[in-house]
This record gives structure tokens, C-alpha cells and sequence, in this order.
């Protein structure tokens, strides 16, 4: 039994997943990153100071209005929907970039299928053969 875990822990199949959790995860961290320190901010600039991770709607009374959101969670249950904006923002952002890095691999792809294939270049018996036979063709003629 150990053996065949081993097997399939080694085989390309299970370790590439491995790498591609890892790296997913990396990527993860660079697009929240991309998306709390850039891109945020710039919506924010563009209306007027918005931030959108400290938008809720109170769902219990002594809930402060227009307070930070860590505070009015303390005062009570409210309905944080700032954050779901923030993460929808950020699945688009992954998403398309996604969908640019698989398209251009599509694109290398399609251009080595359609790339023609160069003639070999024939070996020497087959320079001599093509010789002979010019030859007997032309003592025909």
C-alpha cells in the first residue's frame, strides 16, 4: 500500500496538481494585493474617498450609521455587503487575467499547429540516388 502511494504521490499527474495548488495560491495573494493596494484606491479617488469594505446596513437597533464596519460589528449584526464587492471585484480581476494568460497560450499553440513544417534535408544517398536517376533521364532524352 505504501508503495502505490508512493506511485501516485511521484506520478506527474498528482505532483503538477500539487504545484498548481501552490502556485494558485500565490497568485491568489498577488491579485488581493493588486486589487486592496491599486485598484481600490483608485475607485475610491474616482468617488470621492468611497471605500467599499467598510460598507454594511445596520440589522440591529444601536448599530452606529456611517461608523468603520469593525464598529458596527461590535454594536451589533449587520449586513456587510462592502466586503462582496470587494470579492467580486476581485474574482473578475482574476478571471480576466485567466482568460489573457489562456488565450495566449492558445494563440502559441495554434501557431505551432499552423507553423509548416520545414522539408528534411535529404541524406546523402538520396542526393546521389536523385543524381543517377537525372542522369539515366537525361541519356534517354
Amino acid at each position: 500500500m505504501l508503495k502505490e502511494f508512493k506511485e501516485f504521490a511521484i506520478k506527474g499527474n498528482a505532483f503538477e496538481l500539487a504545484v498548481g495548488v501552490i502556485i494558485a495560491g500565490a497568485f491568489g495573494l498577488i491579485v488581493a494585493s493588486l486589487v486592496n493596494d491599486i485598484i481600490m484606491p483608485i475607485v475610491g479617488a474616482i468617488f470621492g474617498g468611497f471605500d467599499f469594505t467598510n460598507l454594511y446596513i445596520p440589522l440591529a437597533e444601536g448599530v452606529p450609521q456611517g461608523a468603520a464596519l469593525d464598529a458596527a460589528r461590535e454594536a451589533g449584526a449587520v449586513l456587510a455587503y462592502g466586503n462582496f464587492i470587494q470579492v467580486t471585484v476581485n474574482f473578475l480581476i482574476v478571471a480576466f487575467v485567466l482568460f489573457l494568460v489562456i488565450r495566449a497560450m492558445n494563440n502559441l499553440k495554434k501557431a505551432e499547429e499552423e507553423a509548416p513544417e520545414e522539408e528534411p534535408t535529404p541524406s546523402a544517398e538520396e542526393v546521389l540516388l536523385a543524381q543517377i536517376r537525372d542522369e539515366l533521364r537525361a541519356q534517354k532524352s
